[in-house]
């Protein structure tokens, strides 16, 4: 393997943002490698999005280091910034321009040749499935055909590191899918792709690995699989209108138990026989026996309080 393929893509050590007295991101480090699919998970506030913008260059680090395929994003803002495409959490595009006239003028931000940026316009308008859309004004699209839109701007100078901040947030599921399939085709011709989400299903579709934060702080990172089977196993039983038998038989059992609300919920550290001995003790018992998720792996880490 070529020395260079070998060093990672993005390359965060100590990386630390503060605004005044408040730590938003607390010494992060960690690496992507090239052609990976990395995923950020964690709750409002967590340090998610003040990362990516760190990495994107929109805000300076306090401290620490960050490099994408070896610049630093201090030092060489405008390089980098060559070799990154960036799709944000809102839908910033220019509401006078029509959809091929936002591509054609955001090209044009990077120095390329007009024949060159409507060429690649078009491509990427076929790739995200707006052609019969390119001269519709913005206002005419739908949420799915506006993040669809944002992709492909993201793309048009054939970035080798893709950012995307919540990408699919308030999609409806097709809209949803239809990014994914354009993300999974991105990672089969090598970009590498860094992302934020809320949604567990989509980290564990899309992800190699996902980096759970909290408080700034990365509090686990991993593949989604493993985790799940590391941090919680492979069965979760979900109990209600349970009596206190129920709750002393499941704590003489060898697992974590957790009482949320008027829900119970049960790990077990050996789920072969989880089904038949419920069946045998607690036969009318309300339940719910499934397969773990990373769903359960986030909450574990961060709680399952509500958070603004």
């Amino acid at each position: 393997m070529d020395s260079r393929e070998a060093k990672p893509a993005i390359l965060a050590r100590e990386l630390t943002k503060r605004y005044g007295d408040v730590e938003a991101v607390r010494g992060v480090s960690f690496e992507v490698a090239r052609g990976e699919i990395v995923g950020f998970l964690g709750p409002n506030g967590a340090g998610k999005t003040t990362t990516v913008r760190m990495l994107s260059c929109f805000l300076p680090p306090t401290s620490g280091t960050a490099c994408i395929h070896e610049l630093d994003v201090r030092q060489r803002p405008r390089d980098v910034k060559r070799l990154i495409g960036v799709c944000p959490q809102e839908d910033n595009l220019d509401p006078d321009f029509h959809v091929m006239k936002n591509l054609l003028v955001y090209g044009r931000y990077f120095g390329l040749d007009r024949r060159v940026v409507r060429d690649r316009a078009m491509e990427l308008l076929a790739f995200v499935a707006l052609s019969d859309k390119a001269h519709a004004p913005i206002q005419a699209l739908s949420g799915g055909m506006k993040r669809r839109l944002v992709l492909a701007r993201a793309l048009l100078n054939e970035p080798r590191v893709l950012i995307l901040d919540e990408p699919t947030t308030g999609l409806d599921p097709q809209a949803r899918h239809a990014i994914w399939d354009r993300i999974r085709g991105l990672r089969s011709h090598g970009t590498t792709v860094l992302l934020t989400t809320h949604y567990m299903e989509e980290a564990s579709q899309l992800c190699d690995r996902v980096i759970v934060m909290d408080g700034g702080k990365i509090l686990l990172e991993g593949a989604p699989s493993g985790l799940v089977e590391h941090e919680v196993g492979r069965t979760v039983v979900e109990a209600w209108n349970y009596g206190d038998d129920f709750v002393r038989f499941l704590r003489a059992l060898p697992g974590r138990l957790e009482e949320v609300g008027d829900r119970l919920y049960f790990y077990p550290e050996e789920s072969d026989h989880v089904e038949r001995l419920f069946d045998q003790r607690f036969p009318q018992q309300e339940r719910l026996i499934r397969r773990a998720t990373l769903e359960d792996v986030f909450l574990k880490l961060t709680g399952r309080a509500l958070r603004d």
